[in-house]
């Protein structure tokens, strides 16, 4: 591993980019066909080098097969026809098309000319010629059109015509010809390649080596072949995931070369703490502590995420992990992204921490003065075991005494830094991020693919499953009727909305305006409001006032959607249920449900289109939020499932993560087994992947993994 490490930390390669890819990586504008001028337009694709054109591949494509007639096509519709040119029709008015009428083995129609030179037209089109003709027809006025034909070619040349035309994505500036010609003398520039994948894979999955697999891509010969299912764009998916997966596993690497302190559990508290519990973990909770002290135990760094669907016992889990860091003689620290959330764990691990005599404390930017110092003193001299917080754990003049575990919840809400600025804390700290957020396994291995990963997929005893009921916007006044009944005999509701202003262009019922009337309907001081754009003090103390049972329902945004815990609420009424996505709605479910009161989540909607109305059938099936987010995935796409901006997910220029999905399992596990054959990627196989990782353009991503 040293060897990895070496290769991570200073330039990536000794021997920097291979010279065979230097074509690749060269000018864009050495290509033909573009100049200084056409530069810019290629660069509004993300376009700048031929590299870039080599994996921008076609998206659709247009049969160009030679046909007898146009009679018999359904227009409009894109045919090839061999045509006699028959009488030029310049216009006679200004700004008017020239016509050319020809005719094919049966049919006679028209070719159409906007701001067309006459002289090239009689050049190209002469009268009683032969040509091929491609284009699209339509029928104007009971005669049969082609518009600006996308080919004009004589007899002698229809061979170099396609049969079947790929069709790149495109920006203002760019044609069609312009972007195929590019393609074609980019491709030219890519060498022959070794395997880099592993042969037992490509055996299996009977792929065409990498270079002909590009070849395929760009020529396609049916719209079968534009499939994310066919072998050649499979290959060349999986060859994007290697080489991601291959970065995450350096990183991952590196990061476990970094000596860890071996915190070994005694069992001495962790036993305890289980016996005092009313109910056994699940087989989920057993497995996942024990993987979790199997990495602490061990003399390298922990990187490992704890990923769990809403209510299925993350805090057990947690407990435990931070009581084998005290058992070792060391301390943890658990660090939420709010202060609300920060003293719900608060909460949640103080009756456990009694149990076993663990000393348990919070930190959160409320703690000033003589008790803030008085705290630091105390975790300085190892008088805390487990401290509690927000990003105020991590600042400065926060020391603590032997700080073993960094236990971090909801990731996403974090930047690196700062998950590095916490890991710092100690001296080489174990870290554990915890998810409530169920995500697709592709998905996962995707953002996370240099961590661990345990998974909770089983709900503990006693969890109550919460009645889902979709209701028409139209049943409004029977809902707040119901719900009046609900406070009456001491219940809480949630009431969230999808806006917090009304818009002018959408008229969904925004959070001010429904807090307004439910006030008047229901009674001052039983309403309170809560959303992302209220000051912080104003949030917190309008979530402490339901949190207390002082206001009896909440409206909010969904900025109650992660990690809210009241067991006294158990309605949830969704207003706009149509607007939010699958997993969204899973997590504003799992609020309720949490007490020993039935739940309900009402779902209202107004106008359901078919994917609406498959989501919220969806979210009346099934609790599970694994299912959801997979289903999510199929529907919505990688980038809606988890919010692409706050996840860190890549994006791929070639790989489908919705339908090629399965391919992202195959390649972390293919990364991880050949860095353990071959850890300074000595071999051939070896050196192929190095050569993956620059012609995928993953040098920056190396050098950016390893600080995190």
């Amino acid at each position: 591993m040293a060897r990895i490490g070496r290769w991570l930390g200073g330039p990536i390669m000794s021997d920097g980019r291979p010279e065979a890819l230097f074509p690749l990586f060269a000018a864009l504008d050495g290509l033909p066909g573009i100049g200084p001028k056409s530069l810019k337009f290629y660069e509004r694709m993300g376009v700048t080098r031929p590299r870039d054109l080599v994996f921008s591949l076609p998206i659709q494509g247009i049969d160009r097969a030679i046909r007898p007639t146009i009679q018999g096509a359904i227009f409009p519709a894109t045919v090839t026809v061999e045509v006699e040119i028959g009488a030029h029709h310049p216009p006679r008015i200004k700004g008017r098309p020239y016509r050319v009428m020809v005719r094919d083995a049966e049919a006679d129609f028209q070719l159409v000319f906007f701001h067309a030179r006459a002289e090239w037209l009689q050049r190209h089109l002469p009268s009683g010629q032969r040509r091929i003709v491609s284009g699209k027809v339509e029928v104007f006025d009971s005669i049969a059109q082609m518009v600006h034909p996308d080919h004009i070619l004589p007899l002698s040349d229809a061979a170099a015509m396609p049969s079947f035309e790929p069709v790149y994505p495109l920006t203002q500036g760019v044609s069609q010809k312009q972007m195929t010609k590019a393609v074609i003398a980019a491709l030219d520039r890519v060498p022959k390649c070794p395997e880099w994948a592993d042969p037992s894979v490509v055996a299996r999955e009977e792929w065409p080596s990498f270079n002909a697999a590009l070849h395929q891509a760009h020529h396609p010969a049916t719209q079968a072949e534009l499939s994310p299912a066919h072998p050649a764009r499979r290959r060349l998916a999986y060859d994007e995931m290697l080489s991601h997966q291959m970065t995450l596993a350096l990183a991952r690497a590196r990061a476990r070369r970094k000596a860890g302190i071996a915190s070994k559990a005694t069992g001495r508290l962790s036993g305890k703490a289980l016996s005092a519990l009313p109910y056994s973990p699940t087989g989920a909770q057993t497995r996942a502590i024990s993987e979790i002290t199997g990495d602490m135990a061990a003399p390298i760094r922990m990187n490992r995420l704890l990923q769990g669907d809403v209510g299925s016992g993350k805090t057990l889990v947690a407990f435990m992990a931070m009581l084998a860091a005290v058992e070792a003689g060391g301390q943890a620290a658990l660090m939420a992204p709010t202060e609300i959330l920060a003293r719900q764990h608060l909460e949640g691990l103080q009756p456990l921490a009694r149990s076993v005599d663990v000393r348990l404390d919070i930190l959160t930017g409320r703690d000033k003065g003589r008790d803030r110092q008085a705290k630091l003193a105390a975790l300085e001299k190892g008088e805390i075991d487990i401290l509690v917080g927000t990003h105020a754990l991590f600042q400065r003049d926060v020391s603590f005494a032997a700080l073993r575990l960094a236990i971090i919840d909801e990731q996403h809400r974090f930047g690196v830094r700062q998950r590095m600025d916490l890991g710092a804390k100690g001296q080489a700290v174990d870290i554990l991020v915890m998810t409530a957020t169920p995500i697709p396994r592709s998905l996962a291995l995707t953002q996370y693919g240099d961590m661990d990963l345990s998974v909770l997929d089983e709900k503990p005893p006693g969890r109550k499953p919460v009645e889902t009921v979709t209701v028409p916007a139209a049943r409004l006044d029977q809902v707040v009727a119901r719900l009046r009944d609900a406070i009456a005999q001491g219940r809480q509701a949630y009431w969230v909305c999808p806006l917090v202003e009304e818009s002018e262009t959408l008229t969904l019922t925004a959070a001010e305006d429904r807090f307004k009337a439910l006030r008047a309907q229901l009674g001052e001081g039983v309403v309170g409001l809560v959303h992302g754009q209220m000051p912080p003090a104003e949030k917190d103390s309008a979530m402490a006032a339901f949190v207390a049972g002082q206001t009896r329902v909440l409206v909010a945004t969904t900025v109650i959607e992660v990690g809210v815990n009241v067991p006294n609420a158990s309605i949830m009424v969704i207003e706009g249920a149509e607007f939010f996505g699958l997993s969204q709605l899973h997590q504003l479910r799992g609020r309720v449900g949490r007490g020993a009161a039935a739940s309900t989540c009402l779902l209202l909607y107004g106008a359901l289109g078919e994917t609406a109305k498959q989501r919220l059938s969806i979210m009346r099936d099934t609790e599970d939020g694994f299912v959801i987010s997979e289903k999510d995935l199929e529907m919505r796409g990688a980038g809606d499932v988890i919010g692409t901006a706050q996840s860190g997910l890549p994006r791929f220029q070639i790989a489908d993560l919705e339908h090629q999905a399965d391919l992202m399992a195959i390649a972390q596990k293919d990364a991880r087994l050949a860095l353990e054959r071959d850890p300074d990627l000595s071999t051939d196989r070896g050196k192929a992947l190095k050569l993956l990782l620059w012609l995928m353009d993953r040098d920056q991503a190396i050098r950016l993994l390893t600080v995190g």
